[in-house]
């Protein structure tokens, strides 16, 4: 994983996915992204956005396929309308707002044990699905590897001893992860 993020680069990314929430919901201008800095280097990220305490909206990608902090505007302007899970937000909702974001390292071949737990994010593939878990899942519950493993599964659709079938893929690999 690339260096971690100073405490004013994770601010910056907080108040862009803001802004994003806001511009798509119209309810603000359009984000200004840095042009230059170490935001601007391609990164994997997921953004979660909140909603009085309560998650309303979850999207990332698992590829760095442009820069992090335009990766992180459009996940969360994305988010607030697009998540198929949840309700879209609307305007009234950004008081309650709270943003939550995720940098992901490179993924990896799972092949030294189990992930560790509030450390690693792990990905299940089989097929067309796809299950992905960020340590902050595992916050709180004394799981093991091996037990995160089995929710990521489940996550992806997939019966929770799946990541030991051979055509299964697990990746894992190592996230920053900070919220408002």
């Amino acid at each position: 994983m690339t260096g971690p993020l100073t405490t004013g680069e994770r601010a910056s990314l907080l108040a862009l996915a803001r802004a994003g929430v806001a511009h798509r919901l119209g309810a603000g201008p359009a984000p200004r992204l840095p042009v230059e800095g170490p935001l601007t280097a391609p990164r994997a990220a997921f953004v979660t956005l909140l909603v009085g305490g309560e998650t309303r909206a979850a999207l990332g990608t698992l590829a760095p396929e442009e820069p992090l902090a335009r990766a992180v505007t459009h996940l969360a302007a994305r988010a607030a309308l697009d998540d198929p899970r949840q309700p879209p937000l609307a305007a009234a909702d950004l008081p309650a707002l709270s943003v939550r974001v995720a940098v992901l390292g490179p993924l990896r071949p799972l092949t030294a044990g189990p992930p560790r737990p509030g450390l690693d994010g792990a990905a299940v593939t089989r097929g067309w699905h796809r299950g992905l878990l960020l340590p902050s899942a595992a916050a709180g519950k004394d799981w093991s590897g091996e037990v995160f493993l089995k929710h990521a599964c489940l996550a992806a659709g997939l019966p929770a001893r799946a990541h030991l079938e051979p055509d299964t893929r697990v990746e894992v690999f190592e996230v920053e992860e900070f919220g408002e």
